[in-house]
């Protein structure tokens, strides 16, 4: 992906996002992203945002998002690689992602209408984003700054798991939320603190 110049890949993004954001769907596309807000959250994403609030932040996630899409969408478009297409996003940004391609037949006729893929493969997906790297070469050449709040470096999300992992484990939760041994039994309820 580096053969070319950031500015090419930002300029090919930014003509996306425009295209997309100009669809006629895309108001009724944004509303459905975002009431899909219970059921995107992780315990890898957003949690790792510094005073994260669901309701106040989930408009910039969103932005943020779709320009990550947008950057992939050109990317492929340039190369026809859906590996070279996946580009290191920010964890946070990467969780917003999954709540957009969950609107798959608005985004497929919004994506047919502008002429684009959208690229996303979990499977192949990195989420080692650093600054300074090329996806954020390309993400200032087309926008400027990132939200330093949302664009966590791979070592500071690290870190940030690692402190919520004592906090969970203190709490009976283990594996980011992903394990537990509670029963759920009505003494165990009935013993609870919360």
């Amino acid at each position: 992906m580096s053969v070319l110049p950031p500015s090419v890949w930002a300029e090919r993004a930014r003509e996306i996002l425009a295209a997309v954001g100009a669809d006629p769907e895309f108001a009724a596309f944004k509303a459905a992203s975002l009431k899909y807000d219970s059921d995107w959250q992780c315990f890898t994403g957003s949690v790792v945002v510094a005073e994260y609030d669901q309701e106040k932040d989930k408009h910039a996630l969103f932005a943020e998002g779709l320009k990550a899409l947008c950057l992939k969408a050109a990317v492929y478009e340039m190369t026809g690689d859906e590996h070279a297409a996946e580009i290191p996003i920010a964890v946070p940004v990467d969780e917003m992602t999954h709540a957009v391609i969950a609107r798959p037949q608005l985004l497929a006729r919004i994506t047919a209408r502008v002429g684009v893929a959208i690229i996303h493969q979990t499977d192949q997906e990195h989420t080692d984003w650093r600054p300074g790297d090329y996806t954020d070469q390309v993400y200032r050449a087309a926008w400027g700054e990132p939200d330093s709040r949302l664009w966590l470096g791979a070592e500071e999300v690290t870190r940030r798991l690692d402190w919520l992992d004592r906090k969970d484990v203190a709490m009976g939760f283990r594996k980011q939320g992903q394990a537990h041994s509670f029963t759920f039994s009505t003494a165990e309820l009935a013993t609870s603190t919360v």
